[in-house]
């Protein structure tokens, strides 16, 4: 008697594809989002379809994260040269032919207006660990020294546009690659005191702008209706908000318009003076929640590629949040870092959104190795 191979019903099939996300990380993320939402409803009143946009970009966020969590590790080890070559390729086209927007050589026409340095924040990491892994049981200072020249090669040509807030992000992302996959404490110490001495050559490579963000940040005062007048209308609207702040919808800095890029890069502010001290609390609890989830991944991940991607996405997400917070808190210069999940706009959110795919994509993997 024939026997014929059982077929299984659509579901079955399907089930693979909808099984691919991390309940504890996609919770983090959703309180993450929600809390956005909520905020840039109230930012964002006099925006009209700022709100329906951000919905259209977290929908957009999470067909990008579904897609890299279906995509196996393995195969993302395959792409990062490619990705990587073709990312630099872009930033050396935007160098030599790309647009020029409000002073700076950030995009390119391919159609439409792309930045390519968006792809390195993803590339880099992508690319430093594979080579980590094609050098795994021979490191030695030279591995370093390649891997390091890896990373210069797209924070150089970044910096140059200039994007001093992107580079800073490629750099870190690359930069947790490298000091996870072993770089020792004494070639830290080194780096940093190299970086100390450095500091007068970089001051004189700056931009004139990127000079005064700097001199705004030790004193905002001196100028305090032109360059500083971000800074102290933020700080105003962080401690206005005490302990558990105004309100919803009752953040006077906020519907006055005096908080800039107030559903962007400064809708930190406007959360702080509605909810608080309390608020904010809440608020790095998830993050710090985010970071340790994404930490865990990292830590459980079946080999040094994996472990490194997952652990420099990890420190991607404390970069942007710290960088953020401490900008619009009056403690680091003002570079234009979103704050994740939170602030409006597309690009960053669907950058954010592979890299949450890409932590769920190794535990998934993970997973099925075990079983």
């Amino acid at each position: 008697m024939a026997h014929f191979p059982e077929r299984r019903s659509l579901s079955r099939r399907l089930k693979p594809y909808f099984t691919v996300f991390d309940p504890a990380l996609s919770l983090i993320l959703f309180l993450l989002l929600c809390t956005g939402l909520v905020t840039l409803s109230s930012a964002g009143h006099d925006f009209p379809g700022r709100l329906e946009g951000q919905i259209r970009n977290i929908i957009a966020a999470f067909v990008f994260m579904w897609a890299a969590a279906i995509v196996p590790p393995q195969t993302l080890l395959r792409l990062a040269v490619p990705i990587y070559t073709f990312g630099v390729a872009l930033l050396l086209a935007v160098a030599t032919v790309g647009i020029i927007k409000k002073g700076a050589r950030r995009w390119l026409h391919v159609g439409v207006d792309i930045q390519p340095s968006e792809i390195m924040k993803i590339a880099t990491p992508l690319m430093l660990a594979w080579y980590f892994q094609t050098r795994a049981g021979i490191l030695n200072w030279k591995s370093f020294a390649v891997a390091a020249l890896l990373l210069l090669i797209p924070f150089g040509l970044i910096a140059k546009q200039p994007d001093l807030g992107t580079a800073l992000l490629v750099g870190g992302s690359g930069f947790f690659v490298i000091f996870l996959a072993g770089l020792s404490w004494k070639a830290l110490g080194a780096l940093f005191a190299a970086g100390c001495a450095g500091l007068p050559v970089a001051w004189s490579m700056m931009h004139d702008y990127q000079r005064e963000r700097v001199m705004t940040l030790i004193d905002p005062t001196s100028d305090p209706l032109g360059k500083g007048f971000h800074i102290i209308q933020s700080t105003i609207a962080i401690g206005s908000g005490g302990v558990t702040g105004k309100g919803y919808m009752k953040g006077t800095q906020a519907y006055l318009e005096f908080i800039p890029e107030r559903t962007t890069d400064f809708i930190f502010s406007v959360y702080s003076e509605e909810f608080g001290l309390v608020g904010n609390l809440v608020l790095l609890f998830l993050y710090l929640l985010l970071i340790g989830r994404a930490m865990m991944i990292a830590a459980n991940a079946p080999n040094l590629f994996t472990r490194l991607l997952g652990g420099s996405v990890a420190m991607m997400f404390f970069v942007y949040a710290f960088v953020n917070m401490g900008m619009v808190s009056g403690i680091l210069p003002v570079v234009g870092v979103p704050l994740p999940f939170m602030s409006y706009g597309g690009t960053a959110l669907i950058t954010l959104g592979l890299c949450s795919g890409i932590l769920m994509s190794i535990q998934r993997h993970r997973k099925l190795v075990q079983t």
